[in-house]
């Protein structure tokens, strides 16, 4: 069972989605709401211990992504292979040298970040990244995920056609539902004409992905202007003169986002994680459930089977059997949170054994038999019998507890299929004959300690 995301989450994701008005409507505070709804995440007292310790570290992330809304920072990540100029650009953007920068290697190892400015939604910090193609395909989209999930709008890096592995990361990084910019740095190294091209060829590459007002083009450290400077004697020399960077376009387009939409930026980066965060907390759920689930049905199915095998009175092994599946299925329905009294349990281990009709006809034939076979020698049926008959029996039990689960799993509900085709998808998906096996295995093991 996946957790169901929060009603937020699905707001803010259709928000994106229509981008009709990314400016949130009078009286509609998109942080507070979200920084609520992140608190009621955090504080969910139905999150049992073992997945809050399991999921620390997201819990500690979910706390981190909480402070930053709380103190309206916005982040911006910049992502690229080496030495296509993210720190220079982000140093560009700065204003001052922030990030190391380095021409032949990548010299950024880790995530760094630097205050940039404030805007209208908050004060806005950007981050820096490890080149992608310094890092392995799980690396890569490991470190793609940590930084989105901290970062509100993604700047991807390019100088120039992008190749297969940037394209690779592309994609990963836009799988993510963060706003993304495409940024051809080093836009100097090419004339009028090749620029036209180069975008040309960029949209049609990225089509579908990045939309033509998302490709800018900047120049974070342009190469130097040759002048020829003319000297006191009259003579010529050709010198070469900085120019300064050019990332007004960027700048621009950044500002008029953040502006505009860094709210909504924010409350939509904060509530794809939170959905993403939700979605591991019940998988967790789930597999601590089924873990709990599955202990507590080999107990039951012991104890079923001990109790049909040596109960010498015909029929009454029936009516305990009955009981502890009852007493089964009241026990799960108290780990999945969904507390059943003894005659709702009973009201759906009647639907379940009614779907497995032939099936309990046929146990219930066994049944009779081997108590039949007991009261014909005074009760004292043989131990093999007895683990047959018990071995039977626990089957018999196994059954109701996967159906139970699955009706259970589904918040109370047999989903579209019914029951009859999930009963019969459990009773296909099991091996019969290895269950019995050992089931008699470990029936008659217990009955021979008993008679010891």
């Amino acid at each position: 069972m996946t957790m169901r995301l929060p009603r937020f989450v699905e707001h803010w994701r259709e928000r994106w989605r229509q981008r009709g008005s990314a400016v949130p409507p009078p009286g509609d505070d998109p942080l507070q709401r979200t920084a609520d709804s992140l608190r009621a995440l955090l504080d969910d007292p139905a999150v049992p211990a073992e997945v809050r310790e399991s999921l620390a570290a997201e819990y500690a992330e979910l706390q981190a992504l909480l402070d930053k809304l709380e103190h309206g920072r916005i982040q911006i990540a910049a992502f690229g292979r080496v030495s296509v100029g993210k720190s220079a650009l982000l140093n560009a953007l700065l204003g001052h040298a922030a990030f190391e920068v380095g021409v032949l290697h990548g010299t950024t190892r880790q995530r760094e970040s630097a205050s940039w400015q404030e805007v209208r939604s908050g004060s806005v910090h950007l981050i820096d990244t490890p080149g992608i193609n310094e890092l392995g395909g799980e690396q890569r989209e490991a470190l793609a995920r940590a930084v989105a999930a901290r970062s509100d709008l993604l700047l991807f890096v390019i100088d120039g056609d992008i190749g297969s592995a940037e394209f690779a990361a592309l994609q990963e990084l836009i799988a993510l539902q963060r706003p993304l910019l495409l940024v051809l740095n080093k836009a100097d190294r090419y004339t009028p004409r090749e620029r036209d091209e180069l975008r040309a060829t960029l949209l049609q590459r990225c089509h579908g992905l990045v939309e033509p007002e998302r490709l800018i083009f900047a120049s974070a450290q342009p190469r130097p202007e040759r002048v020829l400077q003319v000297r006191a004697d009259g003579s010529e020399i050709e010198i070469e003169r900085p120019r300064a960077p050019d990332v007004a376009a960027l700048r621009a387009k950044l500002i008029a986002i953040l502006d505009a939409e860094g709210k909504t930026l924010a409350a939509l980066n904060a509530a794809l994680f939170a959905g993403d965060f939700a979605d591991q907390v019940g998988r967790r759920l789930t597999e601590l459930r089924q873990s709990l689930g599955q202990r507590i049905t080999r107990s039951y199915c012991l104890a079923k089977g001990l109790a049909v095998g040596l109960n010498p009175i015909p029929v009454a092994d029936l009516v305990a059997a009955a009981g502890l599946d009852v007493a089964l299925v009241m026990h799960l329905s108290r780990i999945y949170g969904l507390p059943m009294g003894r005659a709702e349990a009973g009201q759906l281990l009647a639907t379940i054994a009614a779907q497995l009709a032939a099936l309990a006809a046929s146990f219930a034939g066994i049944h009779l038999i081997a108590s039949a076979l007991k009261a014909g020698s005074a009760g004292l049926s043989t131990a093999v019998t007895a683990a047959a008959q018990g071995a039977v029996a626990w089957y018999a039990t196994l059954l109701v507890a996967r159906a139970a689960e699955r009706y259970l799993a589904a918040g109370k509900s047999w989903g579209e299929q019914g029951p009859k085709r999930v009963v019969k998808d459990i009773v296909a998906s099991l091996d019969r004959d290895s269950i019995l096996r050992e089931a008699r295995e470990e029936i008659l093991a217990r009955l021979r300690r008993g008679a010891a």
